[in-house]
């Protein structure tokens, strides 16, 4: 997609980003949990995929509670219709980029390891902090030349209070 821009989100373009989240999930419970994000101000970094000025993807980095600066990736949307021309993973990229440029030391991610592996997300980097969603899918990417590490007494990667109500 040549005429693809990528940039962050704006209040004007939330109502097409709800409607790429509707679009490419079978409910409206992503769709949902980003409303409730932005509602609680959990939202860090967000960006929106346009083409032709239209919303095509959309990605959300949340606040986590764990050891040092860290984000929580997810959900990260492609309309049906343009899926398949990388613009996921286009997104994916930029917002990690994003994210060193910004500071933050970390991104955790819950999802298909063959998928996140292709930009550096392993369980390994995750292993040591405790979650609800600990297992094959909990992944961990860290942004700097260290890896990240759960500190004593803190070894918890907890995601924003959206989550929960994910069930």
């Amino acid at each position: 997609m040549s005429d693809l821009i990528i940039r962050p989100e704006s209040a004007d373009l939330f109502g097409g980003l709800r409607a790429v989240q509707l679009e490419a999930f079978p409910t409206a419970l992503e769709a949902d949990l980003v409303d409730r994000l932005r509602a609680d101000g959990d939202i860090a970094l967000a960006l929106a995929a346009l083409s032709g000025g239209v919303a095509v993807g959309h990605i959300v980095f949340s606040n986590m509670v764990a050891p040092g600066r860290t984000l929580g990736l997810g959900p990260v949307a492609v309309a049906p219709k343009s899926q398949g021309q990388g613009i996921g993973s286009r997104l994916i990229r930029e917002g990690i980029e994003s994210a060193r440029t910004q500071g933050w030391e970390g991104v955790f991610v819950l999802g298909e390891p063959s998928f996140y592996g292709r930009f550096g997300f392993t369980r390994e980097a995750a292993a040591g902090f405790a979650s609800p969603y600990a297992g094959p899918y909990f992944m961990a990417l860290s942004l700097t030349d260290r890896p990240l590490a759960a500190h004593p007494g803190h070894r918890e990667a907890t995601y924003a209070p959206a989550f929960s109500a994910l069930g």
